[in-house]
């Protein structure tokens, strides 16, 4: 049995859950998210708790698989438009900036071009010094799927460490060459 999928998603003060066949749509302080689920899982809202519940029809190994994961994308939501997912960013090296502007992500991180990175609606990108990006919204998946491709643009390298990076990332370093004597 799965133990994530048999734990309710209890949902906090002004969050508000809609469930229509096989729909899910979670409305909240922040905004509001939709996610249809697999016909393998059936999903309840207990009013008298204020939780929701995953149940899953049969034990193949599918339905096994989608248990847990259906739970966790639920409390996705509800963290989501509750309080938000952040992602940081930290760009290293001379002379690297980063800006926004007109809805783009421009980045200046050694290319002999500026790179501009679109920035998808239900996001918001700040930039609070040139060294720093911060990614805000409400969807998990999309947050951290853009603050992956923007530090897929230049990834941090091991010898000098320069690159962006995840705040926090530790860049595991290597010595360079040695000296001969």
């Amino acid at each position: 049995m799965s133990r994530i999928g048999q734990k309710p998603v209890s949902l906090p003060d002004g969050v508000k859950v809609g469930i229509a066949d096989r729909t899910i749509t979670v409305e909240g302080p922040l905004g509001k998210l939709q996610w249809e689920h697999r016909p393998e899982m059936s999903v309840s809202y207990d009013k008298k708790t204020n939780t929701v519940n995953v149940a899953r029809h049969d034990d193949q190994r599918q339905s096994r698989a989608l248990h847990g994961l259906t739970r966790a994308l639920i409390q996705n939501m509800v963290t989501g438009v509750s309080q938000g997912y952040e992602r940081r960013l930290e760009i290293i090296g001379v002379g690297y900036v980063a800006t926004v502007q007109n809805n783009q992500l421009e980045l200046r991180v050694g290319y002999a071009n500026e790179l501009q990175k679109p920035i998808p609606p239900g996001l918001n990108v700040a930039c609070p010094d040139q060294q720093h990006i911060v990614v805000r919204g409400i969807d998990k998946q999309l947050v951290g799927q853009f603050a992956a491709e923007v530090r897929a643009l230049r990834k941090p390298e091991p010898y000098k460490g320069k690159g962006i990076r995840y705040y926090g990332e530790q860049v595991r370093r290597k010595q360079g060459k040695a000296m001969i004597k």
